[in-house]
């Protein structure tokens, strides 16, 4: 109830165009840029951003939710994202020093969001 998430999917850019994997960046960048919210918080999901433990996420979406400001993690797809959306967002964020699928990306996202979320308000969800 404090925190609602929404899942906004850009479509990709078709694989068989012919394209070079960064023009097919480029395209999906512009949709990704154009659909992001006005003034949100942007946050870039990318396996060499910064790595927080669950509390300092936790520490984090607090400072979040008591500015008031929207939140966007923003996933790549198959190729990942453009340096342009990179470049636009506010912190670079791993969830991983791996390489994962954007669809596992979303899952692992959503739990970590709504294991932060529970560390914060006491429930015994998270163990430490």
């Amino acid at each position: 109830r404090e925190a609602k998430i929404g899942l906004l999917e850009i479509r990709p850019e078709p694989r068989s165009s012919g394209k070079t994997p960064a023009q097919i960046m480029g395209a999906e960048a512009q949709r990704i840029l154009a659909a992001l919210p006005q003034n949100c918080l942007r946050i870039a999901l990318d396996e060499r951003g910064v790595q927080p433990t669950t509390r300092q996420l936790a520490i984090q979406m607090q400072d979040w939710m008591r500015a008031g400001c929207d939140v966007a993690f923003i996933i790549g797809g198959a190729d990942g994202l453009h340096d342009s959306v990179k470049q636009a967002s506010q912190q670079l964020l791993a969830l991983s020093a791996l390489t994962l699928p954007h669809a596992f990306v979303r899952l692992l996202l959503a739990e970590q969001l709504y294991r932060a979320h529970s560390l914060l308000h006491n429930h015994p969800y998270h163990r430490e």
